[in-house]
């Protein structure tokens, strides 16, 4: 251990006297020095851990306000996961024990606190050393925790930029893959950007540029609106409670427009909740089935819809066992994916996966896309996107597709159709958007979520 963490744990010694297990907050951290373990630990999906109705007891045991709290703390020790580690590992003579993960968690969850959010340090590391000697696999290092957290608080206002200059906050497996697929800077870009929250996009029914300077925010080129904060939740909003709009990042909205004018058609949403490309299929004037697998998320499907004033035909079905009467005249194909595109907006993407998840992924992908093309009629279209970065679960797959498929064409995409796209178009003519894309000025207002999507036609 340095001098610093030496000094700060001989000037702490009255504060580490009495361990108060209830103390106010408390209960707060060891909520989310839980969750980031069955995160990292047990690669556990965070949005599960965090629902406010099946979510993990030690969370739902916790108010709403405290409930916030730790959202905020697991999102922010996620996004920047590497950089506290470094700054936590740099206050260490040597590293943390193998067996030691509760105390890391301990530390990441303080560290996230006192480096990014408006928590006082003090009231940071009295509440993590309170934490570590309340629990018996942690006590004998509350010492350690208390100096290595002063020691960051006391050097955080030049060791931060010096570590987030340096540091690469996503796991090394991904970014390796990152540079494999884009190359250097392209990869840099794209971990930088996801260090940034995605801002709120909608997806609207029509006047974009009205609803942009309702709500305060900007028109963006693929027909959304674009909100950089949000004051309350988002259903207060004006046109919400009308079915005016939808949550939708500008990304995802992509897919669904390569279909082209699809008013009177019989289109089929094959993966549609929580039916954002559903609506935009319906509000398109498309006669739309949409599938799902799950009941529950199919009640929220059709909930949304309800919302927006939008019909649609909701069928519960497993996807292979989906025999129509009738053929459809277009096909839209939103796959399960690995999500990595998605990641400033769901940090823990990229530390509940690996790449055997990716190479799950895109096995299943390509059986579903098989099974797609048997539901269309010829000369129909068929669109296959996914939220994933990574090339298997894309080009990759998508030329592996086209070459066992001679019956299958690829249908380019052109900016004749869609201007916006110019930027996204791949030498094949098919689209792919990255976080660093659709630069706005300022990075809390650029950005997308990382997306793949090919169109083709049966011939």
């Amino acid at each position: 251990m340095n001098d610093g963490v030496r000094r700060a744990r001989g000037g702490a010694k009255k504060s580490l006297q009495k361990p108060a297990a209830d103390a106010p907050g408390l209960a707060a951290r060891r909520a989310a020095a839980r969750l980031l373990a069955a995160v990292v630990d047990a690669k556990t999906s965070l949005d599960g851990l965090t629902d406010h109705d099946h979510g993990h007891p030690q969370f739902l045991a916790l108010d709403m306000r405290d409930r916030a709290l730790v959202r905020a703390i697991l999102t922010t020790a996620l996004r920047y996961r590497n950089t506290i580690e470094a700054l936590i590992s740099a206050r260490l003579e040597r590293p943390l024990p193998t067996n030691a993960r509760s105390l890391s968690h301990i530390l990441h969850v303080a560290a996230a606190q006192m480096l990014f959010l408006d928590v006082p340090d003090s009231a940071a590391v009295d509440l993590a050393v309170t934490h570590a000697k309340a629990d018996p696999r942690t006590a004998r290092f509350a010492a350690l925790v208390n100096g290595v957290l002063r020691e960051i608080a006391r050097r955080k206002e030049r060791a931060l930029p010096a570590a987030l200059a340096q540091t690469i906050d996503t796991p090394a497996w991904f970014y390796e893959r990152l540079v494999a697929a884009y190359g250097d800077e392209a990869a840099r870009a794209i971990a930088d950007a996801y260090r940034t929250e995605a801002p709120i996009d909608l997806t609207v029914k029509s006047d974009a540029e009205g609803w942009a300077e309702r709500l305060g925010g900007i028109a963006l080129p693929t027909g959304g609106v674009r909100l950089e904060a949000l004051e309350g939740p988002v259903t207060q909003l004006p046109g919400f409670s009308d079915g005016e709009w939808w949550v939708q990042d500008a990304a995802a909205s992509i897919p669904a427009q390569l279909l082209g004018d699809i008013s009177g058609l019989r289109v089929a949403d094959l993966c549609a909740a929580p039916g954002g490309k559903t609506a935009q299929l319906a509000a398109a004037g498309a006669q739309v089935t949409a599938l799902e697998l799950s009941p529950n998320r199919a009640k929220r499907l059709k909930a949304n819809l309800e919302r927006l004033k939008l019909e649609a035909e909701v069928i519960v079905t497993d996807l292979f066992a989906y025999e129509p009467t009738e053929k459809f005249d277009a096909v839209l194909l939103d796959a399960p994916c690995s999500s990595t595109g998605t990641v400033r907006r769901h940090p823990d993407v990229l530390w509940a996966k690996g790449v055997e998840d990716i190479e799950k992924l895109a096995t299943l992908q390509a059986r579903m896309l098989e099974k797609a093309v048997t539901l269309v009629k010829p000369g129909g279209r068929i669109v296959f996107s996914n939220c994933s970065l990574d090339p298997l679960e894309g080009e990759t797959l998508y030329q592996a597709f086209l070459a066992a498929n001679p019956q299958v064409e690829n249908d380019p995409v052109s900016v004749d159709e869609l201007s916006f796209v110019a930027s996204f178009l791949t030498p094949d003519g098919a689209l792919r958007t990255t976080p660093a894309g659709l630069d706005l000025g300022a990075p809390a207002r650029s950005g997308l979520d990382g997306f793949y999507a090919a169109r083709m036609r049966l011939r």
